[in-house]
This record gives C-alpha cells, sequence and structure tokens, in this order.
C-alpha cells in the first residue's frame, strides 16, 4: 500500500510539486519516497511506499522495465503476482527478476503482453500511474471494485493525478472552485459518488477502468478512458449462468475460493492481521485465516461502554472459540471525539459516514502490532446481507398491485399535505410514488425533501443509481445489490476503510473482493443468499464450519456510534453550532442557513433526528479547512 502522484506539462517547478504533493500523502508510504522527470519535461511521477512484499531497494518507486520502455508509480498489491512471474519465465518473456516485487511482475507484464491484457491477468487492489517513453503516453488504472483511490483532473493548463484529493489541493496555483453541483447528491448519501469530486475539474478513476492520455497534455478533453473489467457484466453472466450444485456444494466452492484468496492476501515480509467485528462477514474471515495458519492469527476489535453499540464482548468470545491471538481497545466518548476534527484532512473531501471514527481507532491500534489487516467488507452486498434489501422486497410486493397511475397522485397529496410534518408519513408518500423496486431503493434515501433544499445549487448531478436499468437484473434483490456494488460499496464503505486506515499507514485487505469469489458470487440463485429476512446463507453455512451457529444467533448491531446522542451534549452542541452559524453560512454562499438551522431546531427541539445533520457538520468541517488551506 502505497501513494502516487504525478502530473503532466507542468509550467512551475516540478521537483519542489512533486515533494509537496508526495509530503500531503506521506502517511500512505512513510517507508521512502522516490520521483522521476522525463527528459523531455512533459512528465512527473511520485511515490510514497509502505513497504509490503520486498522490502529491499529492489522495490522502490517509480520503477522502470528492464527494457527502458515503462516507468510506473503503483499503489497496492496484485496477489497472484507470482503466477504471472512463472507465465514471463516460462514463456520466456524475461530471463531473470533483479528482486521479488509484485511492482517489478507487473511492469514486466505491461511489456510483454500488453496494458489491457496484462492488467486483466492481475488479481489484487491497485491505482497505477504508468508512463510509455515509446508512445509517450500515460496510463492511469484503477482496480476493479475500487479498493484503492485515484483522482485526476486539470489545474491549470496540467494534468494531475493522485491517490489523495489533498495531494492536488497543494499544487501551486490550484484555485479549482467548489463542485456545488455536486452537493445534492452528497446530502442525500453522505459521500460524493464516482466520477465526481469536490472540486471542479477533479474527478475519481472508476473501478474497473482504465484511463489513456496521449502527449503533450492541452486539456482534459483529451482523456479516454475505457472499462476492461465491469461488474454490471459479471453480474448478468453470474445470473445468466446459475450455479447448477445444491447449496452445500455452493458452500463447499464459496470455501475453497476464499481460502484461496486468503492464503494468496496473507503474504507479505511484514506482519498480517485482520480485524474481528463479530458479525458473519468478519468472522468467516478470521475462521479461514486460522484454519489456514499453523500459528494464532492477530485479531483486533474495538468497544464501547455503551451496550447498544458494542459488540466487543461477541468478538472475543468468537477469537477465543477459534484460538486467535485477540486484542480489544474500549474506547471511551472522549476517545471517539478527538477523532472528528481529523476527519476532513483524512477524507480530502467532504465524506460523512460515521463509522469512519471507530474504523480509525481500530486501524490505530492495530497498527501497532500489525502492518497488514483483512477486513471483512463485500459480504453484505455480494451476499444480500442488509436488512434494507428484505424490506424493498416486502413494501414493493404490498404497492406493486396498485397502478403508477393512481399511486403517483396519491404520492403528491400526502407528501405536499400537513402529514408530511411527521417522519412516518413523509417516508410512505415518498415510497408511494415508486415506479418499480430499484426505484423504491433510490426513494429510500429521498423521504425528506429538506434534503434537496440545503445547498443553494439546484442543479442535480447524473449519477449511478438514477441512471441505472430497473430490469438489468430479472430479480429485485440482486437488482439492488448490484446498485450498491456500483456506487455505495466503492464510494463509500472502501472509501471508509482506506483512509481511515492509510492515515495510521496500515495496509487492509479485503477477500471477498477476489475477482473469483465476486464472480461466483453473482452465479448463486437467491435462495442459497437469504431466507426470508435472513441474508448470507451460504456464507453462513461456510462459517458455522468453523463456529457454532448459536454463537452467530444474535442482533447486528453494526460498527456505529451514539452521533445522535453526543450532539445533544454540551461540548459537541457548541461545536456543532459554531460550524454552522448563520453568519459563517451567509458568508460561504453554498448551503441555505434557513434550512440548516431548521433541520438543526428540529432535532433539538422536537427531538427529530436526521442524518444530514452529521452529513451538514461534515461538510462545514470540511470547509474550514479548506478555508485555511486558501488563505494560508
Amino acid at each position: 500500500m502505497c501513494g502516487i502522484a504525478g502530473f503532466c506539462n507542468w509550467k512551475g517547478n516540478r521537483q519542489k510539486n512533486i515533494e509537496k504533493m508526495k509530503e500531503r500523502m506521506y502517511h500512505r508510504g512513510p517507508d521512502a519516497g522516490g520521483s522521476y522527470f522525463s527528459e523531455d519535461g512533459q512528465v512527473t511521477l511520485g511515490h510514497r511506499r509502505l513497504s509490503i512484499v520486498d522490502l529491499s531497494e529492489n522495490g522502490s518507486q517509480p520503477m522502470v522495465s528492464h527494457s527502458g520502455r515503462y516507468v510506473i508509480a503503483y499503489n497496492g498489491e496484485i496477489y497472484n503476482y507470482k503466477k504471472i512471474a512463472e507465465k514471463l519465465l516460462q514463456e520466456k518473456k524475461v530471463d531473470r527478476f533483479r528482486g521479488s516485487s509484485d511492482t517489478e511482475v507487473l511492469l514486466e507484464a505491461f511489456e510483454a503482453y500488453g496494458v489491457e491484457k496484462a492488467i486483466t491477468l492481475c488479481k489484487g487492489m491497485f491505482a497505477i500511474a504508468l508512463y510509455d517513453q515509446k508512445e509517450k503516453s500515460l496510463y492511469l488504472l484503477r482496480d476493479r471494485i475500487g479498493e484503492k483511490p485515484l483522482y485526476y483532473g486539470q489545474v491549470g493548463e496540467s494534468f494531475v493525478f493522485a491517490s489523495d484529493l489533498g495531494s492536488i489541493a497543494v499544487l501551486d496555483g490550484f484555485q479549482n472552485p467548489i463542485n456545488t453541483s455536486v452537493l445534492n447528491l452528497y446530502f442525500v448519501h453522505g459521500y460524493i459518488p464516482a466520477p465526481y469530486s469536490v472540486y471542479e475539474k477533479i474527478y475519481k478513476l472508476e473501478a474497473g477502468t482504465m484511463l489513456k492520455l496521449k502527449l503533450p497534455f492541452t486539456g482534459i478533453e483529451q482523456v479516454k478512458t475505457k472499462a476492461y473489467w465491469s461488474i454490471k457484466k459479471a453480474a448478468r453472466k453470474g445470473q445468466e449462468n446459475l450455479f447448477k450444485g445444491s447449496e452445500k456444494e455452493a458452500a463447499d466452492e464459496l470455501e475453497r475460493l476464499l481460502k484461496e484468496a486468503i492464503s494468496e492476501q496473507m503474504v507479505a515480509d511484514v506482519p498480517v492481521g485482520a480485524f474481528l467485528s463479530a458479525g458473519i462477514d468478519s468472522s468467516t474471515v478470521v475462521a479461514l485465516m486460522q484454519s489456514l495458519n499453523k500459528n494464532k492469527v492477530k485479531s483486533f476489535t474495538i468497544g464501547m461502554d455503551d451496550k447498544a453499540y458494542n459488540e466487543a464482548v461477541y468478538a472475543k468470545e468468537i477469537a477465543r472459540y477459534l484460538g486467535t491471538d485477540h486484542t480489544e481497545l474500549y474506547i471511551t466518548q472522549e476517545d471517539a471525539k478527538a477523532v472528528i476534527p481529523k476527519l476532513s484532512g483524512m477524507y480530502g473531501e467532504p465524506f460523512a459516514d460515521s463509522s469512519q471514527i471507530p474504523t480509525y481507532l481500530v486501524s490505530k491500534m492495530t497498527r501497532e502490532h500489525v502492518t497488514v489487516s483483512l477486513s471483512g467488507d463485500g459480504g453484505d452486498e455480494l451476499f444480500c446481507g442488509y436488512t434494507s434489501y428484505a424490506s424493498v422486497e416486502r413494501i414493493w410486493n404490498k404497492m406493486k398491485g396498485v397502478p403508477y397511475f393512481i399511486r403517483k397522485p396519491c404520492s403528491e397529496l400526502v407528501t405536499h399535505s400537513p402529514l408530511a410534518g411527521k417522519p412516518i408519513y413523509r417516508i410512505k408518500g415518498k415510497l408511494l410514488g415508486a415506479k418499480g423496486p430499484s426505484d423504491l431503493y433510490i426513494c429510500s434515501y429521498e423521504t425528506d425533501p429538506l434534503t434537496k433544499e440545503i445547498c443553494l445549487d439546484k442543479r442535480v448531478c447524473s449519477y449511478k443509481y438514477s441512471e441505472f436499468d430497473p430490469k438489468f437484473l430479472k430479480e429485485t434483490n440482486h437488482n439492488i445489490m448490484l446498485m450498491d456494488m456500483l456506487m455505495y460499496h466503492p464510494d463509500d464503505i472502501l472509501v471508509k476503510v482506506d483512509r481511515a486506515a492509510m492515515a495510521v499507514s496500515l495496509e487492509t485487505r479485503v477477500p471477498m473482493l477476489d475477482k473469483d469469489v465476486v464472480e461466483f458470487a453473482w452465479s448463486l440463485p437467491i435462495d442459497y443468499e437469504r431466507e426470508g429476512k435472513t441474508g448470507k446463507k451460504v456464507l453462513r453455512d461456510v462459517l458455522y464450519r468453523y463456529v457454532p451457529k448459536e454463537m452467530m444467533e444474535r442482533p447486528k448491531k453494526g460498527f456505529s456510534i451514539p452521533v445522535e446522542k453526543w450532539l445533544r451534549e454540551p461540548l459537541l452542541r457548541e461545536w456543532a453550532e459554531s460550524l454552522i452559524d448563520r453568519k459563517v453560512l451567509e458568508q460561504q454562499g453554498i448551503l441555505n442557513a434557513d434550512v440548516v438551522w431548521k433541520i438543526w431546531k428540529d432535532f433539538i427541539d422536537k427531538g427529530e433526528w436526521r442524518i444530514q445533520i452529521w452529513y451538514i457538520l461534515m461538510f462545514q468541517e470540511w470547509m474550514m479547512k479548506e478555508a485555511l488551506r486558501i488563505y494560508s
């Protein structure tokens, strides 16, 4: 895990600016840093290194291929690089490797097979900048699911890119305005979905995508992007070719694939451990890790004194049963609150999944013991785990008998009547107007009309949920799961984990996002995944081979904190009200102060909690940091 940065056609001091970019993401790679400057002055690459495989100088970057044609700056891990190395040697594409890093293997694969074919051979997580000195072309590539971040865009007359959005913002002359048109999406979801960023002319490279820029750079319109792998295509192919075996055979195959993925992802020249939250997903990963390891696996969890949010006691029980070397840390309100001022710096743009706080704290504790940690993310989206999936199906089954031309005016009547003053009627009224189950899922995020009134800019960008074909897959649950794999998972869950962990220089790996596991998951019929309200059936079948079923049968608490409760207490309430001070809001000219204060007053005076309160506070905290950056 590392950080990459660079630019093309930079008119100023290249050395000074690449060092500024690298310094801003020092936490992503504190072990070493290097730079590359093309002789013609067109391309500059920078790298910060967190040494995981081949700790020697042979793994240093930017790295030049044996022939001298390609130069790479790369963040991530190629888990099957040894197999690719064997292929290269057997086919006599290379005579030998000078070191044992996956970077060198990746470079030689690009040389031997071409960029697109080589990247399809790779299984891993990555963000890659590759300069072809022969063709004078720059390539950017991002992994299939979006584990590793990669931003790109135009600053002045230059093309720029980086793992960290903050590394772009520190460049000399950076004056890209805030992209207020995406804020309506932010205040609905709590994050800014790809390809957008908070800045104009700066974008996120989509998962599974390669970008090509033929030099010299004259404008962002030159950029060409192409998907080399698609989660949508993988989902459709899987659902059109359903797994033919029994449920037991499905569990057997899933266990085999997960073991293979975990075995590959446990390879490192530094200590490796795993997060253990006591849920199905992380417990499965830890159980399989321990089954593959003669020594005790190091597992880590975080606990809270508030029983409503504490799963540490269950995680400890699971760890004891599996025989792991378990470490737990109980955090206080003060511990969690102390993280809040750091969040905007970690994420580089407004991001408001409040579980970012415990994620950071468990990462910080974990980093004291290991350099790499595996996590169980992906299980809910791949194996139909969220209760919302069953809720959408249940609600739609009740509604679908009433024609849309009747439901739509009824929806308008309810949402514009005095009944809408109560949250329950606002929600029911909005959902009543859904065209289908996929639209119902989108509507569930937009039940409060005030959400779209927070930002003064009323433009709405098109995005992956609104563009989704509701009939893309035949089965309702799978359609909604795919929607989440397209946006919520890469733009919220993976962002949360990557930034929180990298803030303390911890590499995280996600076995369930292994290409073979993902493609197999999409081949499963829904009745292998969900029965009634119980999801992740096949994953549970695997876990129960290692952990007693009764140990896991309890309500899921999730990885969350009591934000609503804390914001009522004097210290955080004072902090919140300072951020939404009317004079501050009016001076900024981005948010509607009347709407913001109505939302806040409804909370303080009436006890009506809206998640948008946290979204607003995280945006304002970021705005304060942005003001300091501009005027410093």
